[in-house]
């Protein structure tokens, strides 16, 4: 199997909504968010299979040494062996790489986060800086596309923390701000144990709302010239914004079930945003404007 399969074969086998938003992308580009997409569920991984703390740390110095490897040397792993033909074509900065496995070992130094900048950073790191570079794969003129980036990362990992609250809970790690929680009048055993109250909606209602305002603010900040170059983005928010609403829509029903687009909705939903994305970039090209 060659790395560029090895990395296909993660993506794909991840069930993620992102895979559906690489169809779209010219052959290159979706080589290299393919193999950016495997390396964030490696060192994923690391985390969520290995058992005892100090092997996962292991794990993830390992990861660090592959990506030193990467830049200064021979990689050794398929899915940094397929990046490396790639760094000379997009702009991927090494601590980039660095800041995602920092952000995976945020998880075995805490299982809480008290306030939202403590959170915030969580965030960052392992999503924001993986909307960064995914922006340097795709293109951009504008540098206030990379700050779209930063602002949808934040909103897709708002969506997954409340869409896997209970999930989580259960595995002992709850990134629900404490001060929040307190504020709200809900104990983590509500979280695990899936009482509903009052407060518990309100919670969860909170950090919806936080997460829409990211949404709404990262669109208002991608530039009308990126936007067909950023249209895997642009299907990714699509596919993330109709969950959250669906789990607003159905009332906060996370700490009873895992809220779920069902496949066709995902597919066809990619299908209407790269439709409208293409429609409105042909308009912008009439109106004299260059695109990619």
């Amino acid at each position: 199997m060659s790395p560029d399969d090895y990395c296909q074969k993660k993506t794909a086998s991840s069930g993620s909504s992102f895979y559906h938003s690489f169809r779209f992308l010219p052959p290159q580009k979706r080589r290299a968010i393919t193999a950016l997409y495997a390396f964030c569920r490696e060192v994923d991984d690391v985390v969520d299979e290995c058992l005892e703390p100090e092997a996962a740390r292991a794990g993830l110095n390992g990861w660090r040494q592959e990506v030193m490897q990467l830049f200064h040397g021979t990689p050794q792993h398929p899915v940094t062996r397929a990046i490396k033909p790639l760094l000379a074509q997009f702009d991927l900065a090494e601590e980039h790489f660095l800041e995602i496995i920092d952000g995976m070992e945020m998880d075995l130094e805490r299982v809480h986060y008290e306030s939202f900048p403590q959170l915030a950073l969580y965030c960052y790191r392992v999503a924001s800086v993986v909307g960064l570079m995914a922006a340097e794969i795709f293109g951009y003129r504008d540098r206030h596309t990379l700050k779209y980036a930063h602002d949808l990362g934040m909103a897709f990992q708002l969506t997954n923390i409340l869409r896997d609250v209970r999930e989580d809970a259960r595995r002992g790690r709850c990134y629900l701000p404490a001060e929040e929680m307190a504020r709200f009048g809900v104990s983590l055993e509500d979280i695990v144990e899936g009482r509903e109250h009052e407060g518990v909606t309100a919670l969860l209602a909170c950090q919806a709302e936080r997460a829409q305002a990211y949404y709404d603010k990262a669109l208002a900040q991608l530039p009308e010239q990126d936007r067909y170059a950023q249209r895997s983005g642009l299907i990714m928010a699509e596919i993330y914004h109709a969950l959250l609403q669906r789990i607003r829509d159905e009332g906060y029903p996370v700490l009873q079930r895992r809220v779920t687009l069902p496949l066709w909705r995902k597919l066809w939903l990619a299908w209407r945003c790269a439709r409208r994305e293409k429609k409105r970039a042909g308009r912008f090209s009439r109106q004299g404007a260059v695109q990619d």
